[in-house]
């Protein structure tokens, strides 16, 4: 056991948890002023629900012995045998139970991103429900099959460094679903829905972008040279994806704004993430850039295609975690990192097939999934906020409260 490495995980997975109160105040702050609480409350409350269902399921059932290269069984349930000995298979310089607490910080933070996509219309409850089966049947195996000692996706020789199949196709792909089950927020298309709040929305922003230090970074699972390339390219990544998006607006629309900055920077942070620990500093310049590019002209065109993803979870989750895990199979390289894999520009094109089927085999079964709990849930107890809850906010109809009082 190593006590650097152990020290580094235990602050990264701070810095991971971090990362959803964090979301919270990003998301909170695009909403109108009587959505706020109830958005920051969705993320907020995963913390709590997630960390359960990982003790007693998601851990075990994520990275546990291997059944048939699916899923893991539950000889871990309740942290069975999860002591402070490190693991014959997974980071094996520091203690499992590190190791354990660092990957529970991934499994809260993938489903609150998802809230985005429905904000201001959704119950509290039903969702909770859908969060709770969600992690259990989409986001567990998933993890088993790519990260997961046995894992098929895995073993195949598909690549994510820190979350971009795990994390961000699974939970654009969960998005995009409720938004076609759950429908438009009402007035979409006649109305305005301004944020209430940029302040906080910049504030969330750089919480987040704090945490992705140890998102990337903590992805090593060592103080090491990789972890060192995975947090330079974390951040180089993301200020190239700030700097493309206000390039694209000023091209575009003759003004920078602040949500734009704030959008682009999370766009080229969710797109490296992928592939982070593989590529060098330029490579990460080109990802994010791309990202800040391409994010853009997705979230541009959702109101053309009637598609009200309220916060834009499909245009830069999903797309960037699409062109970050295809980008590792370009830019990646045995020299960045020994231990990876080299991709088409260092003569193994091979890898970018592998990453290809790894973004439509999980984004297809994370969709699917998605679709029937998000349907059998709304059609048995109702989903969608009522009408007239969704005029009041769900601040007051959901929660009794109010975030500014006058």
């Amino acid at each position: 056991m190593n006590k650097a490495d152990t020290a580094f995980i235990l602050a990264s997975a701070g810095l991971v948890l971090l990362m959803t109160p964090g979301l919270a105040l990003f998301y909170g702050g695009m909403v109108r002023g009587k959505n706020v609480l109830g958005t920051v409350m969705q993320s907020l409350f995963l913390i709590a629900l997630i960390s359960i269902e990982w003790v007693y399921l998601g851990y075990s059932m994520s990275f546990g012995p291997d059944v048939n290269g699916l899923v893991g069984d539950l000889s871990w349930f309740g942290l069975h045998g999860v002591t402070s000995a490190p693991s014959a298979d997974y980071a094996t310089t520091i203690p499992q139970s590190v190791f354990m607490i660092y990957q529970c910080m991934f499994a809260i933070i993938t489903p609150a991103l998802i809230t985005g996509a429905f904000a201001e219309r959704v119950r509290f409850v039903p969702f909770l429900l859908f969060a709770l089966l969600w992690a259990i049947l989409v986001y567990n195996p998933v993890c088993h099959w790519i990260w997961g000692k046995g894992g098929w996706l895995g073993k195949i020789g598909v690549m994510d460094f820190a979350g971009g199949l795990v994390v961000h196709v699974t939970c654009a792909a969960a998005a995009l679903a409720g938004v076609l089950v759950l429908g438009p927020r009402k007035g979409f298309g006649r109305v305005s829905f301004m944020p209430h709040n940029l302040p906080m929305t910049m504030l969330g922003t750089g919480l987040l972008w704090f945490g992705w230090f140890g998102f990337n970074g903590g992805s090593a699972f060592a103080a090491d040279e990789v972890a060192a390339t995975a947090f330079v390219s974390t951040h180089l990544g993301g200020m190239s994806g700030m700097l493309l998006w206000v390039v694209m607006e000023w091209i575009c629309r003759g003004k920078a704004t602040t949500l734009g900055a704030a959008s682009g920077a999370i766009s080229g942070l969710a797109t490296i993430t992928p592939a982070a620990g593989f590529v060098g500093p330029n490579s990460a310049i080109i990802i994010g850039s791309l990202a800040g590019v391409i994010c853009y002209l997705a979230v541009s065109a959702k109101g053309r295609i009637g598609l009200d993803d309220s916060l834009d979870v499909v245009g830069i989750h999903g797309v960037g975690g699409m062109i970050g895990t295809l980008c590792l199979g370009i830019f990646a390289s045995t020299q960045v990192n020994p231990n990876g894999v080299d991709g088409l520009l260092a003569g193994n094109s091979a890898q970018l097939v592998k990453q290809a089927l790894g973004v439509v085999v999980v984004g297809a079964y994370a969709f699917v999934v998605s679709w029937l709990l998000f349907k059998v849930i709304h059609v048995s107890i109702g989903m969608r906020l009522s009408e007239e809850a969704e005029v009041e906010g769900m601040d007051f109809a959901e929660h009794s409260e109010a975030a500014y009082n006058n």
